[in-house]
């Protein structure tokens, strides 16, 4: 049996391709749209021409009156001159309130017994865990890969810490989290 070269074989040509559409009919030009600018074209210009054909409004000046001259008042008496005693307040809070003292009980912070730690990842090669370990380490922050049994093998967990409080391993978490270095995990250091 020949070989076939199908490479040089050449392509074949290409069929006229079968327009189902139907084109849409060319009406012309178009006279509606056309009578429709021209009326606007025609009010506006129609505007344009009455506003600048009629006056400008004329504004009135208005001459101040002189001022009345003022007249010398009668001697007033003295008992006129005071004036009404204040009203007595019906409102005490502000007395009583400048020298209050609220009690406030601040809640005893609660230390942990144990220091936290947050785990970054677990991986079943070290290599893995050590891309992780750089990964943080770009963050300015210190990890440490250890190796923990597991019933299926060995395991390679990526841990910072330990964290006296909560809130700092929560701080570094989030900013982990930024970087895109997540999910992270916080216990109790075992």
């Amino acid at each position: 049996m020949a070989t076939k070269d199908y490479v040089k074989r050449g392509r074949s040509p290409k069929k006229p391709a079968r327009n189902t559409r139907k084109a849409p009919a060319s009406g012309g030009f178009p006279i509606k749209w056309a009578l429709i600018a021209l009326c606007l074209v025609s009010a506006l210009g129609y505007g344009l021409y009455f506003l600048s054909t009629t006056p400008a409004p004329q504004t009135e000046t208005v001459q101040p009156k002189p001022a009345p001259k003022p007249q010398p008042k009668p001697a007033v008496k003295a008992q006129e001159k005071k004036l009404p005693p204040k009203p007595e307040e019906k409102w005490r809070y502000i007395e009583e309130l400048e020298n209050k003292e609220v009690p406030v009980e601040a809640k005893k912070e609660q230390k942990p017994s144990r220091p936290y730690l947050m785990q970054c990842g677990a991986y079943r090669s070290q290599d893995q865990a050590e891309q992780r370990k750089a990964m943080i380490a770009f963050q300015g922050l210190t990890s440490q890969v250890k190796i923990s049994q597991g019933e299926k093998g060995n395991w390679y967990r990526v841990i910072l810490g330990p964290y006296p409080q909560k809130r700092k391993a929560e701080s570094d978490r989030n900013m982990l989290r930024r970087a895109g270095i997540e999910p992270c995990a916080i216990w109790f250091w075992e």
